[in-house]
């Protein structure tokens, strides 16, 4: 049956599809079974390569020939497994049969009993899931991360200099400069994502609970913990966790979820305060032709693409919040809970690329409106008192924070001729007078480190 996307029940199918397109190839039912059919394959290339005396006279012909199981396996293949599953009810196990009809079509019976030989089916998903999401995450969501991050940076440098007025509880505070801000997250996801790159991709390995035991009755003299590591950490580029029930601990994958989550709060903060920016009208918005603001007020741009993302972002954060408090958490040597749950993995790496996407999109719209920034601190010459009191405490001039406030926290206007009068009235060197006097809300920036 296929379902156009106006049939979709999630968004992420129908809606924003286009978006979440890519990670189909990682997250889908069908890229589901097709790396659990890649695991079984390189399990038993393994086995074959150790070799299990039953498993000696299988060629490197053979070999290749069973890598393009998984290398060339189609929708096809998948819906043969789940017809193969509608009998079975397991869906492992349907991947066990469909590689065994496959080695009857290869020539290759005589060796099928090793398929899935010793194992349980977690060893299958507790190898197919972190590969998937590690395989997504290079080759998705990594490069678009990058791509934000990066044309951040290149507007935080093209803007490194231009003044801005700075609010702190949403009031007027010492001026900062745009580039310097928009930094700040450039900064801050960097850390973030330094740490997420840290964490390891985790897998079980270990056969039923976890001991490797029908592998070690089965051949006592094969070292299966070296086998395993060899497989997991060499093969399939995964870190084996050593000690384990019949299913990872997915301590790591919580770690991931947690670490994600973290990012996408800071491009939740990064969307609000560019919005808030667009609402001042420190920024305005390119134009698209035919494009629509408002339904009913034709002067509107609205900066949509922020609140989509916002909106996106969130709903990743709750996922992956629920997904790193549960999956840690199993009754025993193991539930079913976990599966239940790992099957939506991609839901929230989908909410956080459309994010990722709407984000990017907004911000290739922006056009700085210099005029309104530069008439905002001309608007608010109130702030250059933080930095005359400095001044005059270094002077040591009696009580300057009050003299400043007694003359900024009122109701009247401060502009550039009240600060002159001020300073004017000062009992100080005319060498500090004339320093004072140079201080303007356009260049009281302080130190832009980046």
């Amino acid at each position: 049956m296929n379902l156009s996307n106006l049939e979709a029940i999630s968004p992420v199918d129908g809606r924003y599809r286009r978006a979440a397109a890519p990670l189909g190839k990682y997250f889908s039912e069908g890229a589901l079974i097709n790396y659990r059919v890649h695991i079984e394959v390189e399990y038993f290339i393994a086995l074959c390569r150790l070799p299990l005396p039953p498993l000696k006279g299988i060629g490197q012909k053979a070999l290749a020939s069973l890598c393009k199981l998984y290398t060339d396996f189609s929708l096809e293949d998948a819906a043969r497994v789940k017809d193969i599953e509608k009998v079975t009810n397991h869906d492992v196990k349907a991947v066990e049969y469909f590689l065994k009809d496959k080695f009857d079509e290869l020539g290759l019976a005589s060796y099928k009993e090793f398929i899935h030989f010793g194992l349980t089916s977690q060893d299958i998903n507790n190898t197919a899931l972190p590969l998937s999401i590690k395989d997504a995450y290079q080759a998705v969501l990594q490069p678009a991360l990058a791509e934000v991050c990066k044309d951040l940076e290149n507007k935080a440098r093209e803007w490194a200099d231009i003044p801005m007025l700075a609010r702190t509880h949403g009031q007027p505070a010492s001026p900062t400069t745009i580039g310097k801000e928009l930094y700040v997250f450039v900064d801050r996801l960097a850390v973030q994502i330094d740490q997420l790159e840290s964490i390891p991709f985790s897998a079980k390995f270990g056969g039923a609970t976890g001991n490797l035991n029908a592998h070690q009755v089965a051949y006592p003299d094969v070292d299966w913990i070296a086998f395993a590591d060899q497989l997991v950490n060499k093969t399939l580029g995964l870190e084996r966790s050593k000690v384990t029930t019949q299913i990872d601990h997915y301590d790591n994958l919580a770690a991931f979820c947690d670490n994600v989550k973290r990012i996408n709060t800071i491009l939740i903060d990064l969307a609000r305060d560019i919005w808030t920016y667009i609402s001042f009208d420190y920024f305005k918005q390119k134009i698209k032709k035919g494009e629509v603001g408002s339904s009913t007020m034709p002067h509107k741009v609205n900066p949509i693409d922020f609140e989509n993302a916002e909106g996106n972002l969130g709903v990743a954060i709750a996922l992956f919040e629920h997904l790193a408090g549960k999956l840690p958490i199993s009754r025993l040597q193991r539930d079913l809970t976990d599966s239940t749950v790992t099957r939506n993995i991609g839901v929230p790496l989908a909410h956080t690329l459309i994010g990722l996407k709407s984000l990017l999109r907004g911000l290739n719209k922006l056009i700085l409106n210099a005029d309104v920034i530069r008439d905002d601190l001309q608007r608010n010459w109130a702030v250059v008192a933080e930095a005359i009191q400095t001044i005059l405490r270094r002077e040591g001039y009696p009580e300057p924070y009050e003299a400043l406030k007694a003359l900024t926290r009122t109701h009247t206007i401060i502009d550039q001729k009240a600060i002159a009068e001020f300073i004017a009235t000062l009992d100080v060197s005319p060498a500090v007078k004339e320093e004072l006097l140079k201080i303007t809300p356009e260049n009281y920036t302080g130190i832009i480190g980046f």
